[in-house]
């Protein structure tokens, strides 16, 4: 079923793709027919970067590879379009405990398609006249499930519990370390995994450096952005399996706790201990009435949100 229902996902989305990518190009016609500037808003409020990923697993086989994307990062407080199906600047705040800007680092959907294995909101404080980048929401979604996971971090230098099935070819036990530069002329992003037998097994990294966008068309910048990073990911599972790494079930048919034991796991590290948002005082959590795992503030634990995958991978 999940098989048929993915192959049937993949024509479907070629063949609306296609579709708007021909509407895509009769806009632009128009556009250079007659030609409109754009306001001040849309041009302000987002930046585009130009980077590449990479990536390198060490162990059991090693696999490197790295690709080029882009992203936008877009100021949400003043954008006058909001990104659907992420947080809002104030719900950003107060997970952050924050008084300042958030910006929301994220590739945007191209001609009908998402595909955005890591966001990340970069919440600033402000003192005076002086702003500074205090805390960072990470957003990582994985595929082809789509399940999401939320979580506060420290941009400086953070390790958190694995909370999330990223990959068939890796288990839930490590944790990740992460760590981001402060967005200007260029950015950076570091992942590292740390595995109780693998040792320092994986790394992942953003190198982008920051491009004009007064003259650049955000569609065609991003055109089919989405669709080329799920061909990689799908591209190097099959070469991970041609490798003969094992292949590892969701845990969500062994171990259905498996949040909840990410959760134990990540009050156990030290470095998490000066968050001061999380869960509710008995440290539970509580399952939204939209199928999300969701916490209250508790001085002593980091804030997490999982939203479950939809049908028929649920």
């Amino acid at each position: 079923m999940e098989a048929a229902y993915l192959l049937c996902s993949i024509i479907s989305t070629t063949l609306i793709s296609f579709s708007l990518s021909l509407l895509l190009s009769f806009r632009l016609l128009f556009h250079c027919l007659f030609p409109r500037s754009r306001t001040t808003d849309e041009t302000a409020s987002v930046a585009l970067y130009d980077g590449t990923v990479w990536h390198e697993r060490r162990r059991p086989v090693h696999h490197s590879f790295k690709y080029s994307v882009r992203y936008a990062f877009i100021d949400l407080d003043r954008t006058p379009h909001s990104p659907p199906h992420h947080l809002s600047p104030q719900q950003a705040r107060d997970i952050a405990q924050t008084n300042g800007p958030v910006f929301l680092l994220t590739i945007p959907p191209s001609v009908g398609y998402e595909q955005n294995p890591l966001s990340i909101y970069y919440c600033y404080s402000k003192e005076g006249s002086t702003t500074t980048l205090n805390k960072c929401i990470a957003e990582v979604t994985n595929t082809p499930w789509g399940e999401r996971v939320q979580f506060l971090f420290n941009p400086n230098s953070d390790v958190v519990a694995k909370p999330l099935h990223v990959s068939p070819f890796m288990d839930m036990l490590g944790n990740w370390s992460i760590r981001t530069t402060t967005p200007g002329d260029n950015l950076v992003v570091n992942i590292s995994v740390k595995h109780p037998k693998l040792g320092d097994y994986f790394t992942a990294s953003l190198r982008a450096n920051r491009v004009s966008s007064s003259s650049i068309d955000h569609a065609v910048f991003f055109w089919l952005m989405p669709h080329k990073v799920a061909l990689w990911i799908y591209w190097h599972a099959l070469k991970l399996w041609w490798k003969n790494v094992v292949f590892i079930q969701h845990p969500r048919y062994g171990n259905p706790s498996y949040k909840e034991d990410a959760m134990a796991r990540d009050r156990s590290l030290a470095c998490c201990q000066a968050f001061a948002v999380g869960r509710n005082e008995s440290g539970q959590v509580e399952k939204s009435s939209e199928s999300d795992f969701d916490s209250d503030v508790n001085k002593n634990n980091r804030w997490f949100k999982w939203t479950d995958a939809k049908w028929p991978w649920c």
